[in-house]
């Protein structure tokens, strides 16, 4: 099985950068998402994770660090959180964590809202070094 693995494009700034790894079950995604094929950009995600499970049965350590998501990219968000937790409760070994700002408080509410409708076991990590659009730029620095 490959690892599916999406590099942030200087051109394609509506996409996040996406690295899912078929040996470790280690799956990161980060950045912002609203691309103008949702769907299509998703069922690539949602594929893997199907795939990965069937074919390894092995851990998976999910890493979110979106720091903004439109509806139609929170809709196939809640999907693969929604596989994330059925395969746990299939007894699949799955550990999840989404970082954020602290001080953004927009993205922690959506954040929980998704864990609410998912039933995910969802770790939510405040962070620092998170962007977040709401600061000052000369605040950022220091």
């Amino acid at each position: 099985m490959d690892d599916l693995f999406i590099p942030l494009e200087k051109d394609e700034y509506d996409k996040p950068y996406v690295s899912f790894n078929a040996r470790t079950g280690k799956c990161e995604l980060h950045g912002e998402s609203f691309p103008e094929k949702t769907e299509e950009f998703y069922e690539r995600l949602i594929k893997w994770i199907d795939r990965y499970i069937k074919e390894t049965g092995g851990p998976i350590e999910f890493d979110f660090k979106l720091t903004y998501f439109n509806t139609s990219s929170s809709k196939r968000i809640l999907q693969l959180m929604m596989k994330l937790r059925d395969y746990k409760r299939q007894g699949g070994k799955v550990t999840s964590r989404w970082s954020y700002h602290p001080e953004d408080v927009d993205l922690e509410e959506d954040i929980e809202d998704l864990k609410v409708i998912s039933r995910l076991d969802l770790q939510m990590v405040p962070d620092e070094k998170m962007q977040y659009r709401g600061l000052d730029p000369d605040k950022r620095d220091g």
